[in-house]
């Protein structure tokens, strides 16, 4: 057995016993003899009741994000290891499940989804009959019906947390998690959005719950106490009252049309998580930990990244409302295909960050990375009418990334299949880039590419230039299989070559705040974060240990009074973000400085841009001047006026034994790729779909 795969076999047992933790934990077994043996020998006079939560809930994952990031650093250097783990679960991600609101289902979401579902099942079961075995009455003249009333509501609020524990995964962007089962954070933000749904229908249940059994017993009160001993009622209404908007923002119709309440909505987040903790406590608290303590080292170690600007090169504004914004970058920066990079530009707004595909290759382009920009949005739109129509000779621009998947998984199939729409074409530019630059490798077997894009107007044909590398060597194109073939929906006749407008490159002065794009911590940006994680949760157990051993411990023993229940919450909050501040600052500011050299290497450096408009090579311009690989891409082009791709035809007429499908673009067109797919009548087919929404 090798290295990577022993590891591999470690970090299953780990996380499958974490997984029985939370199975047994609502059983009567595990709150009546396991539980009670655990505390005598964990809760400690430096840890107090957190002992045990904190070996059993919170270590287990602790330890799999920091001893990830080093299994993915040397793994990254074995890029045959990763086509093959990604084949072997290409069967659980065909679509299994197309349909309004999940969107695309897989057979592996679907696997997780069910385990998920019957892991609450189980623990509401559970918990609701070790409670009713032992119903506890409170105050005089409670009536049995009531107490059991008050029981499951307050089990409801149990099952919410079980959702916490998993909630934040899906939204680490840096998660070393994520890659060990194959997922990024754009295909995994899904499990977020039900995660998310699912906490807050039991959320909302727990709290009517109390609310309707305090107005039975007359305990109205109880809804605005703050007790010093127990659980703060009033902390809860206080979460439940932030979370509401949270949630009703976050609806799909409302976030489509509303995005921007949506996002600013959704920034609560943070009050939210302190009122929550407050309310459940410092033992729960230990119990969800590891979800939140990643998402706040990803979240600082953003904003690190974030505070430095962007040295951006030149933007090619294109006749169809698309921008090209080309960034210097940092030689030892590594991505792969379908990368995402998010972008902020205080010029429109100083806090709206967006995700855009990277259309660059880092292969190919060592020195620059691209990124693509549609008009369609009201920040797309003011982005592309700043850049457009106004003599800018420096932009200020912030970026965070990029992230994307661990490995080119596209390349082991003999055929692919890429069917975008307008901007969906961006992914799809990398990916041929990339073949490209393995094509000139001896070994490598080129797989035949075939690309139906749909476009609304001919002048979006302007995109299609954009899948030849500003730099390097584009010749090699013509040794590609390819074959495009683009569709104009809205014109029925091809246009006259004298209609298309040129294209427009504007040019941008240095500035000596600007630095290239880099990795947040560097070239070894794994290991780094693995070292990021464990020393920060190393130092806070210990810093825990020093204030719960040398100053709660002898306020509760050695004086009358107990120590404030919210307090001890507000200490592991305190210590959790103190420790992750000062660990990733000194291990970011070290990084930066060790890099700095690398950076002052980069010369600046210009883009070649082309003479004509890229559309006019596709509606009949002298195609004799155009270099070899021009010529390639219009060879390769066949346009369709006024009709749209019969998808199911195209797709069942490939007989490759193994074509992987791609789809990126409107909702409409990736579900009926989907629905294709998924169908059965091909079994060659292989789906994927590129999204951030369902």
């Amino acid at each position: 057995m090798s290295s990577h795969a022993m590891m591999r076999m470690i970090f299953l047992v780990v996380f499958l016993g974490w997984l029985t933790i939370w199975v047994m934990l609502p059983t009567k077994l595990y709150k009546y003899t396991w539980r009670p043996k655990l505390d005598s020998k964990l809760n400690s006079t430096y840890y107090a009741a957190q002992g045990t939560n904190l070996l059993l809930f919170s270590f287990p994952m602790m330890f799999i994000a920091a001893f990830g990031c080093a299994y993915l650093h040397f793994q990254k250097k074995s890029r045959a290891s990763n086509s093959k783990s990604s084949g072997a679960v290409a069967f659980l991600k065909r679509p299994v499940l197309v349909m309004a609101p999940l969107g695309i289902v897989s057979a592996l979401d679907l696997i997780f989804s069910a385990m998920f579902v019957a892991l609450m099942i189980w623990s509401l079961a559970n918990y609701l009959y070790v409670s009713f075995g032992h119903l506890h009455m409170d105050g005089v003249g409670e009536k049995i019906w009531q107490a059991k009333f008050r029981s499951v509501s307050l089990r409801l609020g149990y099952i919410g947390n079980i959702c916490w524990a998993f909630l934040f995964f899906p939204v680490t962007r840096a998660s070393s998690l994520l890659p060990l089962v194959g997922l990024t954070s754009e295909s995994s933000i899904k499990y977020h959005i039900w995660l998310g749904h699912v906490s807050n229908i039991l959320f909302v249940a727990h709290t009517i719950g109390f609310i309707i059994y305090w107005a039975m017993t007359d305990q109205m009160a109880e809804m605005i106490e703050w007790s010093r001993t127990y659980v703060s009622n009033v902390a809860g209404v206080i979460a439940i009252v932030i979370a509401i908007p949270m949630w009703v923002t976050s609806m799909p119709r409302f976030r489509r049309k509303m995005f921007e309440v949506f996002f600013y909505t959704h920034h609560l987040y943070l009050v939210y998580i302190v009122f929550y903790v407050l309310h459940v406590g410092d033992t729960y608290f230990c119990m969800i930990l590891p979800g939140i303590f990643l998402f706040l080292i990803d979240r600082f170690l953003r904003f690190l990244q974030s505070r430095h600007r962007a040295r951006l090169l030149s933007a090619r504004v294109l006749p169809c409302g698309v921008v090209e914004l080309n960034f210097c970058k940092a030689p030892g920066l590594y991505y792969n295909p379908t990368s995402v990079l998010f972008v902020n530009v205080p010029r429109i707004s100083k806090l709206q960050w967006h995700p855009f595909t990277i259309a660059s290759n880092c292969n190919t382009e060592q020195d620059k990375l691209s990124v693509i920009i549609k008009s369609e949005g009201s920040w797309s739109q003011k982005l592309y009418q700043e850049i457009s129509s106004s003599n800018l000779d420096h932009l200020e621009i912030s970026t965070e990334g990029p992230y994307g998947p661990l490995s080119d998984h596209f390349l082991r199939h003999e055929s692919l299949v890429l069917v975008c729409g307008g901007s969906g074409i961006t992914p799809f530019i990398s990916i041929i880039q990339e073949i490209i630059f393995q094509s000139q490798k001896p070994d490598f077997k080129v797989p035949r590419v075939v690309m139906i894009c749909a476009f609304k107007h001919s002048a979006d044909l302007a995109m299609l230039d954009l899948l030849l590398p500003i730099s390097g060597t584009p010749a090699q194109i013509c040794q590609l299989q390819l074959q495009i073939e683009a569709y104009i929906t809205s014109e029925k006749d091809q246009p006259n070559a004298d209609t298309h407008e040129p294209l427009q490159t504007i040019w941008f002065k240095p500035s000596p705040l600007d630095s290239p794009i880099s990795a947040t911590l560097g070239p070894n940006n794994w290991l780094w974060l693995g070292a990021v994680i464990s020393s920060s949760f190393i130092m806070f157990l210990l810093l825990l240990s020093i204030v719960t051993g040398y100053y709660i411990y002898p306020i509760d023993h050695n004086t009358e009074k107990i120590y404030h229940f919210s307090y001890r919450a507000l200490w592991d909050m305190f210590l959790v973000c103190a420790c992750i501040f000062v660990v990733s600052s000194l291990v970011f500011l070290w990084r930066k400085k060790q890099n700095a050299w690398e950076i002052n290497q980069i010369q600046n450096t210009e883009v070649p841009t082309p003479t004509t408009s890229p559309g006019s090579w596709f509606c009949g311009a002298d195609r004799e001047l155009e270099s070899l690989p021009h010529q390639s891409l219009v060879q390769a082009t066949k346009v369709h006026f006024g009709s749209r791709p019969d998808l199911k035809k195209i797709l069942f007429d490939i007989k490759e034994s193994d074509v992987g499908v791609l789809a990126c673009g409107p909702r409409k067109m990736r579900h009926e790729v989907a629905k294709i797919c998924a169908s059965g009548l091909a079994d060659n087919l292989q789906f994927e779909y590129i999204s951030f929404t369902l």
